[in-house]
């Protein structure tokens, strides 16, 4: 180990309160981007199910798909 013991460590020769601090900020930000990502996943979940719960009464029987995936031959002239 480098340090010779723990009251080393936290020291770390005069350096400690610097490196920690850096290292405390690095946590609080990363735990903040973590929980605000949570949040903003959860209102934009909340937001598209309103959505689609308001739009469900509104399509039509008649609706057609916009595409078909059917094949399509296409002859070949030689």
């Amino acid at each position: 180990m480098a340090f010779d013991s723990l009251t080393a460590l936290i020291h770390m020769e005069g350096h400690g309160p610097y490196v920690w601090t850096c290292y405390g900020v690095f946590l609080l930000v990363m735990v903040s981007l973590v929980v605000l990502s949570v949040r903003k996943h959860n209102t934009v979940i909340q937001s598209c199910r309103r959505s689609y719960e308001s739009e469900g009464g509104k399509q039509t029987r008649d609706h057609k798909p916009a595409a078909t995936f059917s094949r399509v031959n296409i002859s070949q002239e030689q």
